[in-house]
């Protein structure tokens, strides 16, 4: 099969609204939590998130157009443009036929929905009064949608849905995609803005997230005993990936290559992981064997690593029940900590977390740890408080949703 490459990254998170502030501020440990400045929460159990910073739509997107795009579409496209740049793509010289887009979001526009039942609720008017911009501005497709059209690429276009692993299912489909010939060129990733009043307030009901208003700066403790939640966060992330010898013809800078891809589903509840990491250790497995790697050549794993109290538990079990005794000798770490849980584009930022430790042969830490637990083997190194230096040739991140939906993705080093 071909062999699928990265020249292009593009990043809108809460610490950093590019990639190399992202990266920076990764490495750093620096939080992105914060009291929600986006609407009133003083009601809510939950009153931060993870939200962007110093951040103005209309130094990217002029205020007309801006006003017809829901903010997940709108970070779809300020990435894209971010990661198109950096690949140095030249649509002139690239077969627009052989390019194509496949974005996710777990929810899409969310702030859409919410602003248009308001209105049609605040309404006086006894006939229904409703945007004809709504349906095209919440529906979840059309991020890829505008992005396909910017650029004018006519090959596959299509979003995935698959919860908090949209993204990475977007990044395994346009690997397949290339790998198989019926691509060169693919935008993928993620976006979400979901830090809305009924995004906050549903995941409250849920109890799914943390209620630690006294310190939103270290609310998002994965692995730690008192971890209560995750934290929502918000943004987006995008890749170029190309067919190697594309990328080679037209002298790209190769960042990465996708070594392989698994995918699975636990098929066990909807929202609670397999509390034996059944669906985790089985998508850990099919992306190795699809890689054709050792486990013991993965020297780090970015996990999924939400904060909650059963999920960080399932997914330890399952790396020692792939990995063994050689589970001890990798690097692992939530970035989740840092950034919170950007939902259906968390696969696409963390995927890019990867990416820098393989650029910087280090490993960005799991911040926020206070007390071990029990429940978590002692022995495992999952990179508390700070950055750690080693040697990093592949990465394996997960990835996975409510409804059960697991994907994994190994990255590693361009080796012609």
């Amino acid at each position: 099969m071909r062999r699928v490459v990265i020249t292009g990254l593009g990043a809108l998170t809460p610490i950093g609204n590019d990639v190399a502030t992202y990266k920076e501020n990764l490495f750093k440990g620096t939080s992105g939590s914060g009291m929600i400045t986006r609407f009133d929460a003083t009601h809510y159990p939950t009153r931060f998130a993870c939200e962007l910073k110093d951040f103005d739509v209309t130094e990217f997107i002029n205020h007309r157009e801006a006003r017809r795009l829901d903010p997940f579409t709108q970070y779809a496209l300020i990435t894209a443009e971010q990661a198109v740049q950096q690949s140095g793509l030249n649509m002139n010289e690239i077969d627009l036929d052989m390019a194509g887009v496949i974005t996710g979001s777990g929810i899409g526009g969310f702030k859409t929905i919410e602003e248009s039942i308001e209105e049609e609720v605040l309404s006086k008017s006894l006939i229904p009064r409703y945007s004809p911009f709504m349906i095209p501005k919440l529906i979840a497709d059309i991020a890829p949608g505008h992005i396909s059209i910017k650029y004018g690429f006519r090959s596959v276009n299509y979003a995935t849905v698959s919860a908090c692993a949209s993204a990475s299912h977007a990044i395994c489909n346009s690997f397949d995609m290339i790998r198989l010939g019926r691509a060169d060129v693919m935008i993928t990733g993620g976006s979400e803005a979901a830090v809305t009043k009924a995004g906050i307030g549903g995941f409250c009901s849920m109890k799914a997230l943390s209620k630690r208003n006294d310190d939103p700066k270290s609310a998002s403790r994965p692995f730690d005993l008192d971890r209560d939640g995750f934290v929502l966060g918000e943004g987006a992330a995008i890749l170029v990936l190309e067919e190697l010898e594309h990328a080679k013809k037209r002298g790209a800078n190769i960042i990465a290559e996708i070594a392989g891809i698994g995918m699975s589903a636990d098929a066990y509840h909807i929202t609670a992981p397999h509390p034996e990491g059944a669906g985790a250790k089985l998508v850990m497995e099919k992306a190795l064997k699809d890689a054709g790697m050792n486990k013991n050549e993965i020297d780090y794993i970015n996990v999924h690593g939400t904060s909650t109290p059963l999920g960080d538990i399932a997914e330890t079990k399952a790396i020692l029940s792939v990995f063994k005794e050689y589970a001890y000798k990798l690097n692992i770490s939530s970035t989740k900590s840092m950034t919170g849980h950007l939902l259906g584009a968390a696969g696409a930022v963390e995927a890019l977390a990867g990416i820098f430790a393989l650029q910087e042969n280090a490993i960005p830490p799991t911040i926020n740890h206070f007390t071990d637990d029990p429940a978590i083997d002692p022995k495992l190194n999952l990179t508390f408080h700070q950055t750690q230096e080693r040697n990093v040739n592949a990465v394996m991140s997960n990835t996975f949703g409510f409804g059960g939906h697991n994907s994994s993705i190994i990255l590693k080093n361009f080796i012609d």
